[in-house]
């Protein structure tokens, strides 16, 4: 009996325990995830206890911001981090290591591999793959049937993107056949390299440590440009074009072909329903293709208490829930296993964008802003001389030192 007693007694203590309280984790994205991130944290806080806090931040503001808060102590609990800079901030040790936790997930070999290899840094993992972008070509079908061209089909190699911008050009008026940011180092490091990829060359060695820019590959892209800039198939306003006009010009009907993103599908489907288009892969010179990866990584700051938080929201992100919510909002899957059905209710031009993301690279650099994104630094002084100007060799050679000497100056992988 007494036995009894006490064993009621201790199932009523155990009943009458409060349940643990829900916790709040912060979230911080930067201003390009602002039409995807809030509905997928809604869906994730209707559904669950704990809960997250999301703060948008703009996308000049959130790299510098991240550094001071997480030297501060006053960082968020996760960032959605643009990829390429998920290195530099793993060997400023400001990132919590999450190898263990990645290489359980279920679903890991079907993550986007470019997300993670930019995710890892000698040997560990800090980051995961979040959002998702592709680059790729695209036409406009309108001009290419007035040019006698097939509208249903864009080119496929170097050779052809040069003949069919040619005959859209012979149209004549306001029209151009090509159009690319001339003096944007991200944009032509999103649809410029892949043409060098695909044609077998790299602008860095895999592991970030050798810059590789004098190739074949590369002065043979650097051909193609200059030789559509000399036909004049190009508006003249590109050479002077930071990036405004990245996705502007084609949207707004007058050139015939462009590299671009992912994105502009569902751009051009919402705010221009009436450009027809098509959707291919950026070609090599002789056929292939390549594609960047681009969109973000999701990491953790060093030290967060919420660790149990974030790592519930990301699994729910995972989810095929979170992956369609992801995809209908700007997002491209970042879960090649699951990214079909993601995407099936969508446009089906985006499964030529998925099938390029999930072969798309990422150059790796614990220094990419230094190398890459900024205007001073040595590719965009590069490809803006290169395309327009009348030294290519100088420009190349110049480009190449000052990228090695940032290079050995950094930490390496």
């Amino acid at each position: 009996m007494k036995t009894m007693i006490a064993g009621f007694a201790l199932a009523a203590s155990i009943i009458a325990l409060p349940a643990a309280a829900a916790e709040t984790a912060n979230i911080w994205v930067r201003a390009d995830g602002s039409n995807f991130m809030p509905r997928i944290v809604d869906a994730f806080n209707k559904g669950h206890e704990n809960q997250i806090k999301l703060d948008i931040i703009p996308n000049a503001e959130i790299i510098p911001k991240y550094g001071a808060a997480a030297a501060g102590g006053t960082a968020p609990d996760a960032l959605s981090l643009d990829l390429i800079y998920t290195p530099a901030f793993s060997a400023a040790g400001q990132l919590e290591d999450i190898t263990d936790w990645a290489k359980s997930l279920p679903y890991f070999a079907s993550l986007s591999p470019a997300h993670v290899k930019t995710g890892t840094y000698k040997g560990r993992i800090y980051g995961l793959p979040f959002s998702a972008d592709s680059s790729v070509l695209i036409w406009n079908k309108k001009l290419f049937k007035q040019a006698g061209l097939d509208p249903e089909k864009g080119p496929a190699n170097w050779a052809e993107i040069e003949a069919d911008a040619e005959k859209v050009n012979a149209l004549g008026g306001n029209i151009k056949g090509f159009y690319f940011s001339g003096n944007c180092g991200g944009c032509n490091i999103f649809t410029f390299t892949p043409l060098i990829w695909a044609s077998g060359g790299d602008i860095l060695s895999e592991d970030g440590s050798k810059a590789t820019l004098d190739s074949p590959q590369l002065r043979g892209a650097i051909d193609l440009y200059r030789s559509m800039v000399k036909k004049d198939l190009v508006p003249s306003g590109a050479q002077t074009d930071t990036g405004s006009n990245f996705f502007a010009a084609f949207a707004a009907g007058n050139i015939g072909i462009s590299p671009s993103g992912a994105f502009a599908i569902g751009a051009l489907n919402t705010q221009y329903p009436d450009v027809d288009y098509g959707v291919t892969f950026l070609p090599g010179k002789d056929g292939g293709w390549s594609s960047f990866a681009g969109g973000d990584n999701f990491v953790v700051t060093k030290g967060t208490t919420k660790l149990p938080v974030v790592k519930e929201f990301l699994d729910f992100a995972y989810s095929l829930e979170g992956q369609t919510i992801l995809a209908k909002y700007g997002s491209l899957p970042v879960r090649g296993d699951i990214a079909k059905d993601a995407l099936k209710d969508l446009d089906p031009r985006y499964q030529i964008a998925a099938e390029a993301m999930a072969k798309g690279r990422t150059p790796y650099s614990v220094v990419f802003n230094d190398l890459i994104n900024s205007a001073n630094g040595p590719w965009n002084q590069m490809v803006n001389e290169v395309f327009f100007g009348d030294d290519v060799d100088g420009a190349i050679s110049n480009a190449q030192e000052t990228m090695q000497s940032i290079i050995d100056q950094a930490p390496q992988k």
